[in-house]
């Protein structure tokens, strides 16, 4: 389901497990994607994080990528709990190519106005948020494959 943007963004992202710190989207000067989820999450670990894995390689430098790892929708656990099961799947398990941040209390992904995960987040290339889409089936997707086509990103094998 695709969603009208929130309001003012809320303060951007400062807990970094996985590759280097993204900053703000006005900074990119390129549009942006980023992806809200959870390790819980089965839709997420099953199809939202794999479909931007396997984009990511078409991206290239055309976008930023993101993910945040975020406690919205889902319990609440302590940092010490959550970093190093995040770490290792970014880093080992799945082999991330783009940063993962961390939304530890889900603060950050509820400000955005995320239903839940996976939700991602579009950024047009002046870092104004332009786009909402909730979910990780086929009409989510082929929503965000309609956004990569507009960057030049052709998705076909």
């Amino acid at each position: 389901m695709e969603h009208d943007p929130p309001g003012p963004a809320p303060a951007w992202l400062d807990d970094w497990v996985h590759g280097d710190p993204v900053t703000p989207p006005p900074s990119w000067g390129r549009p942006g994607l980023a992806l809200t989820f959870n390790l819980e999450c089965a839709g997420c670990v099953g199809r939202a994080v794999p479909w931007l894995k396997r984009v990511a390689p078409r991206v290239g430098e055309r976008a930023t990528l993101l993910a945040v790892h975020t406690a919205y929708g889902h319990r609440a656990l302590p940092r010490d709990q959550v970093v190093p099961q995040l770490a290792r799947y970014a880093a080992d398990f799945a082999q991330l190519p783009f940063p993962v941040a961390l939304d530890l209390d889900g603060a950050w992904a509820q400000a955005m106005g995320a239903e839940g995960t996976p939700h991602w987040f579009v950024w047009d290339g002046a870092g104004a948020l332009v786009r909402s889409v909730y979910g990780s089936q086929e009409n989510a997707l082929t929503r965000l494959a309609y956004v990569l086509e507009d960057w030049g990103v052709a998705l076909d094998d």
